[in-house]
C-alpha cells in the first residue's frame, strides 16, 4: 500500500469515527498515532522514534509537554501538538509549539486536529517557528499534488533538506490556491469591481455591482469549461469523445471535474459525498497499477462510473449508491458487470485485487 492509500484509508476512518470523538486523548488515539505510524511510518511504540509527552524545559516553564517528538538519527526533527478532532488550528493554538521549536533541533511542526494537518517550519526567522503553515494538509479534502511532500517526512523517505527548500513555494502556492478556490464559489465584492472595472466604462454603482456579482460567477464557470473543452479537444484529436489518443493530464482532469459538476448540476445529477468516497477508494487502489490521472469518474442519475483515461469503453467499476442497498458493480475481461452489495464505501477495499486486474483489461 503506497502513502496515497494510506492517507485514502485514514481519511476513510476519520470520516466514519469523527462523530464519536469528544475528547483530545482519543483524537489522539484514534487518528493521531495512525498518522504518525500508518502514514509516516514511525513505530510509535518505540521510544527511539517517537516519543509521547515529550518534555524540555522551556526558559521559566518546567515540565511543560508536547504530545509527540518525532526522533530520526538520534536527533528530534517532527515536534506533534494536537487538538480534539473538529477543534480550529489558529496560531493561538500553538504557543507549546512556539516554544519546543526554539529549544529542539526539530524544524518541522506540526498542529493537528485529527483531521487537518498544518505543517510549520522557520522560513521567516532561523530557529523560530513561521506563523502560518507552509503546507495544510486536510483528510476530508484530500489534495493529490500534496502526497509527495508529505512522502519526504515519512521514515523511509525523509528528506528534511528538500521539504524546507520547498516549504516557501508551497506556503504560497497553497494559500493562492485557496483564495481561488473561494473566489470560484463565491467572488467577493473587492473581486467583482476588479474585474468589472476591466470590461465596464461607465460608473459602477450599487445595481452595477450587483448585476457583475452573477455575471462574473457564470463567466468564471464558463471560462473553467471552455479551458477544459480546448483541452479535450487537443487530447482527442478530432476523433470520438470515447477515444482518447492519450491520457488526461492531471490538470485537465481536475478541471474537467470541475465543469462536469456544473454540468451535471444542470442535468438533475448529484454526486454524492459516499459516490465521491468510493470513487477515491477505486483510484487509491488503482494507483498501484497507473497513473491516479488516468482514472476518472463519470455519474448519472442512476450509478457513478469509474473509468480508465476517461473511456466508457475501459470500465473499472460502477457506484450504484442511490437505492437503499449499496451495490459496487466489478468487470471481468469480457466488460460483464457483477453486482456486490456493501454498507459502506470502505468495503470496496475487499475488492482490491479485482480492481487492480481489471486495469489490465485494457492497459
Amino acid at each position: 500500500m503506497d502513502i496515497a492509500e494510506r492517507l485514502a484509508s485514514l481519511a476513510t476512518k476519520v470520516r466514519q469515527q469523527k462523530a464519536s470523538i469528544q475528547t483530545e486523548e482519543a483524537t489522539k488515539n484514534a487518528f493521531v498515532m495512525p498518522f504518525i505510524s500508518l502514514v509516516l511510518g514511525y513505530d510509535v511504540f518505540n521510544p527511539n522514534e517517537v516519543v509521547p509527552e515529550f518534555t524540555a524545559d522551556v526558559g521559566t516553564k518546567k515540565g511543560e509537554k508536547i504530545d509527540y517528538a518525532i526522533v530520526k538519527d538520534g536527533e528530534v526533527q517532527i515536534l506533534i501538538e494536537a487538538k480534539t478532532v473538529g477543534a480550529p488550528l489558529g496560531i493561538n493554538h500553538a504557543s507549546q509549539l512556539f516554544r519546543y521549536f526554539a529549544t529542539t533541533n526539530a524544524r518541522i511542526a506540526v498542529l493537528t486536529n485529527g483531521e487537518q494537518y498544518h505543517f510549520f517550519t522557520d522560513l521567516d526567522r532561523p530557529n523560530r517557528m513561521d506563523d502560518k503553515p507552509f503546507l495544510q494538509l486536510d483528510l476530508s479534502d484530500l489534495d493529490d499534488s500534496l502526497v509527495p511532500e508529505i512522502q519526504k517526512l515519512t521514515k523511509d523517505s525523509f528528506d528534511l533538506d528538500s521539504v524546507v527548500s520547498a516549504a516557501e513555494e508551497l506556503k504560497y502556492i497553497g494559500a493562492l490556491k485557496r483564495v481561488l478556490a473561494l473566489q470560484f464559489r463565491e467572488p467577493d465584492a473587492e473581486w467583482v469591481k476588479a474585474l468589472t472595472a476591466r470590461v465596464y466604462e461607465g460608473p459602477i454603482t450599487q445595481k452595477v455591482r450587483e448585476q457583475f456579482r452573477t455575471l462574473v460567477a457564470k463567466a468564471m464557470k464558463q471560462f473553467l469549461a471552455d479551458q477544459v473543452n480546448d483541452r479535450l479537444k487537443a487530447a482527442l484529436g478530432g476523433q470520438g469523445y470515447g477515444e482518447p489518443t492519450a491520457p488526461l493530464t492531471g490538470e485537465s482532469a481536475a478541471r474537467e471535474s470541475v465543469a462536469e459538476a456544473v454540468e451535471e448540476a444542470d442535468r438533475g445529477i448529484v454526486t454524492t459525498f459516499e459516490e465521491l468516497e468510493g470513487f477515491q477508494i477505486i483510484r487509491a487502489i488503482a494507483c498501484s497499477e497507473v497513473p491516479p490521472s488516468r482514472i476518472v469518474h463519470r455519474d448519472t442519475k442512476s450509478y457513478m462510473g469509474v473509468l480508465l483515461d476517461d473511456n466508457n469503453r475501459k470500465p473499472l467499476a460502477r457506484l450504484h449508491f442511490n437505492t437503499g442497498q449499496k451495490y459496487v458493480g466489478l468487470f471481468d475481461e469480457e466488460k460483464n458487470e457483477t453486482r456486490h452489495a456493501i454498507e459502506t464505501p470502505e468495503e470496496i477495499y475487499n475488492f482490491a485485487e479485482h480492481i487492480r486486474k481489471s486495469v489490465h483489461y485494457y492497459d
